[in-house]
């Protein structure tokens, strides 16, 4: 399994949405663990983006296709960066 951190911003939709049901947040975990793509951290943020997810998933096909999905509904922009642990980082530079 891969590891990614993903940073989103709401729209003017999105912040509609959270501000009338801020619970909604968890059902779109669940669908997109449905998707194959699990969230393993969340965080609201204050700052340049609202919200950070760590996530595992199989592979970057998977987190590309939830990326469409979720980013085709227009209440979020999402920038992924996959990740390494460090610990694997250390391993494979040697």
């Amino acid at each position: 399994m891969a590891y990614y951190v993903i940073l989103s911003n709401l729209t003017d939709e999105g912040r509609r949405t959270i501000k009338q049901r801020p619970e909604r947040i968890l059902e779109v975990n669940k669908e997109i663990e449905a998707m194959g793509v699990k969230v393993l951290k969340q965080y609201a943020l204050l700052g340049m983006y609202d919200i950070v997810n760590i996530v595992e998933a199989p592979n970057n096909e998977t987190v590309m296709k939830m990326s469409v999905e979720i980013g085709s509904r227009g209440s979020v922009q999402m920038t992924t960066l996959p990740a390494v642990p460090v610990e694997e980082f250390i391993k494979n530079v040697k």
